[in-house]
């Protein structure tokens, strides 16, 4: 019987009818679309190497372990997959109204928790493949391995038939009970089995001890309520979404210019995007402090092969105050080097290991009331989430059909009125902003700033260029 890990069985938790938590990405293709059952073929001839998109999670009674996923016996693809064109002339506003009405609308936990669709008549002859899939399934990178699962690394590839599948009938419930429980006895005796190792390296295991402690003080100071701005409040069920692209081979030429990593250099064009929005809004810039959730993966090769969410997070406040594009990635990439160093992220990992063995009839009530609390009374001490994965660089297929473009979609929560999401796909970044329907209508101005900002930047970055090939070799490269 396979159970949810305790970060999977938290964003089912953080659901409450306004937070959605799917994450999802519109993949764009040239050419006119292949025929839909082509594609529906496609997809069912996949599923075996997918096994968890046939499945659905079940409760365990009176919440005495962990959800548990259990084949559907009534999985049918026709009601995951569909079809939908965009009235002409299908532009780019269009497309983006579009995302936003399919991501305003949760999954059905009845259902396995994923849903795509086949959007013909975007401008151009294009046609894209929206994929919407829950967290407690995939966090970023389980989301882009999926993606190389689904879609084909050539061209010319031949439609494999679609295997042979039964469902295993759903255990009962007083044994979903004994297996949580002897599940949670064998995290806990794997966990004491670290203790001999730990009294044999007396001194390594303290400084690791006393590194996670401080990381997690450092952690909570940074929990501290910011300056009221009109990017943070109460949200809706709605969503507004927009995105934008930029070069890679530009990024890496800023890298090489003014030093830093790749990370660094979106990060300092994230943050100049939303001082942009700021001052759109009419807020004080200057004077504001936009402190963000940075997903961070503790991902490993471990053999396990799941598509779950095996992640930690910094909490990052972008230097929106910094007028100076140059200037502001300066900063970016010194903050950015104390932040990593801080083991921050080593005791967000251990908080998760701590979860596991926790009872799950204290984490489920417990983490229901504190988003109910938010949803009531608010959350000052986070402004946004940046979530920056790594893609392929190299190109994908859908049945002969090369995809040009990933634009992805982060969810967004209580407080929370706007996300971004970047992901690097051969050779090109693309950038998905998520916004509140309500509030936050004018997400296109942070998504539009962002590319400006790498476009800026670069323009910078080959003036510097230019001038050092006369004056003599560039400094040495921070990162």
């Amino acid at each position: 019987m396979e159970r949810l890990n305790a970060l999977d069985a938290e964003f089912l938790h953080l659901e409450d009818g306004i937070v959605h938590m799917h994450i999802a990405g519109a993949s764009v293709f040239d050419d006119p679309p292949p025929p839909f059952h082509e594609v529906e073929a496609l997809v069912a001839s996949k599923l075996h190497l997918i096994p968890r998109y046939r499945q659905r999670i079940r409760s365990v009674p009176f919440e005495l372990g962990r959800p548990v996923w259990v084949d559907d016996p009534h999985f049918d693809i026709g009601y995951h997959l569909r079809h939908m064109a965009l009235p002409a002339p299908g532009d780019d506003a269009a497309f983006c109204g579009l995302m936003g009405r399919l991501m305003s609308q949760p999954l059905d936990r009845e259902r396995p928790l994923w849903e795509a669709w086949i959007v013909e008549g975007l401008e151009g002859g294009r046609w894209a493949f929206v994929f919407k899939v829950h967290h407690c399934m995939v966090d970023g990178i389980a989301g882009v391995e999926l993606l190389t699962v689904l879609l084909d690394l050539e061209a010319d590839t031949t439609l494999a038939e679609p295997q042979p599948w039964a469902p295993h009938s759903e255990a009962p419930g007083v044994l979903k009970v004994l297996d949580a429980w002897a599940g949670l006895v064998a995290s806990t005796l794997a966990a004491t089995r670290a203790i001999p190792g730990s009294i044999a390296h007396p001194v390594a295991t303290a400084r690791s001890t006393l590194m996670t402690a401080e990381g997690a003080v450092r952690f909570m100071r940074r929990l501290a309520p910011t300056r009221p701005l009109s990017i943070e409040g109460p949200i809706g069920p709605n969503r507004v979404w927009a995105h934008s692209s930029a070069s890679l081979a530009d990024v890496k030429t800023i890298r090489s210019a003014f030093g830093g990593t790749v990370n660094d250099v979106v990060l300092a064009a994230v943050s100049g995007g939303y001082r942009a929005l700021l001052m759109e809004r009419g807020d004080d810039a200057d004077r504001a402090v936009v402190r963000s959730l940075v997903p961070v993966s503790t991902r490993h090769d471990d053999g396990r092969g799941v598509p779950d969410n095996r992640v930690s997070a910094l909490l990052y406040e972008l230097p929106v105050q910094i007028a100076d594009p140059v200037e502001r990635l300066q900063v970016v990439h010194d903050q950015m080097t104390k932040l990593k160093s801080s083991h921050i992220s080593e005791a967000g990992e251990a908080v998760t290991t701590i979860g596991n063995l926790a009872p799950p009839m204290v984490v489920g009530p417990v983490s229901r009331m504190a988003i109910r609390s938010m949803h009531l009374f608010g959350q000052r001490s986070l402004n946004t989430v940046t979530t920056n994965v790594p893609g392929p660089q190299f190109p994908l297929y859908c049945l002969g059909h090369e995809m040009l473009e990933y634009r992805p979609f982060v969810p967004i929560s209580h407080g929370l009125r706007v996300g971004t999401a970047i992901l690097s796909y051969n050779g090109n970044l693309f950038f998905g902003v998520t916004g509140d329907y309500e509030t936050m209508p004018d997400v296109g101005v942070l998504a539009t700033a962002v590319a400006s900002g790498i476009e800026d930047l670069h323009g910078r970055a080959l003036l510097r260029l230019g001038n050092h090939r006369f004056s003599g070799p560039l400094p040495k490269r921070a990162g």
